[in-house]
């Protein structure tokens, strides 16, 4: 993986992990995650604006890509709502690339070295560790896993998805920026079905989120979506997943959560992964 492919991994990384916290903190996680999807919108209009349309041939990943966005987005909100970050991020994060990672192997014919292979068990092994930590009162929290797990199979769906379309649509920002702003349409629906004060409240209270959440991000995935046209899906995907380091040191510094030792091992495996994964090619 080249130097620049892996730096932009790492910065959307960070800026994943950042947007995460705001919508776990914040105290009406419905309106936070509104928030960011809706801060979309500002940065996807003004990116149409110089960049071309995505192909035509791009058009089903597309439309499909929206409909699991916003599949993700849900259950990511229940599970927060379910555990603590540092328990619900990891195990929706871990779980991605490992089976991003089985189904290009086995159905998109990707060949991966096996260094490559050993850098991407590695890192979701470490990951998936944390769905030992026990929630900040000491308790096991089953519920969260499980709705982590399932976010966790969305975000391996997009990601295959985004990145197949991305390569047919002959403009990762292009398409990209089409696929946020239909989520944005169908999580307003959804919002204005469920909770049509939710618009004010977005616009009000929760505007840092709406501008710095979503900002955050837009930039984070469409870096992502560009690395996906430069390099296999599965690396970038496990890559990426280098955010819960950013993640628990924001949950245990900033938002008090607690520190063990799966928290320690989840850190430095995800960091010799992600090191193995600069080399591996």
């Amino acid at each position: 993986m080249s130097a620049l492919v892996f730096g932009a991994v790492i910065a959307a990384a960070l800026l994943h992990a950042t947007w995460n916290a705001l919508v776990k903190n914040g105290a009406d996680k419905y309106t936070s995650m509104t928030a960011v999807v809706m801060g979309h919108m500002p940065l996807a209009a003004l990116s149409l604006l110089f960049v071309p349309a995505p192909s035509v041939a791009s058009l089903p990943w597309l439309i499909t890509g929206i409909a699991l966005h916003a599949g993700y987005q849900l259950f990511l909100l229940h599970s927060y709502r379910a555990g603590d970050l540092t328990q619900v991020y990891p195990i929706a994060r871990g779980s991605a690339p490992l089976l991003v990672a089985l189904v290009s192997v086995l159905f998109l014919g990707v060949v991966l070295q096996p260094l490559e292979l050993l850098a991407v068990g590695i890192i979701g092994a470490g990951i998936l560790s944390m769905s030992l930590v026990r929630r900040s009162d000491g308790q096991r929290n089953l519920k969260a896993a499980k709705l982590a797990f399932v976010t966790g199979c969305f975000i391996a769906a997009y990601s295959i998805v985004d990145g197949m379309g991305a390569r047919l649509a002959g403009t990762s920002l292009g398409f990209y920026s089409w696929l946020a702003l239909g989520n944005v349409v169908l999580i307003a629906i959804y919002t204005a079905l469920t909770a049509p004060r939710r618009f004010k409240t977005v616009f009000t209270s929760a505007l840092p989120v709406f501008v710095f959440g979503g900002g955050a991000s837009f930039v984070a995935y469409a870096l992502v979506i560009w690395a996906f046209t430069q390099a296999p899906i599965a690396l970038v995907t496990a890559l990426r997943e280098s955010s819960i380091v950013f993640a628990l040191l924001i949950g245990v510094f900033f938002m008090k959560e607690r520190m063990d030792l799966a928290k320690v091992f989840s850190t430095m495996a995800t960091l010799v992964g992600a090191a193995l994964l600069r080399f591996a090619r």
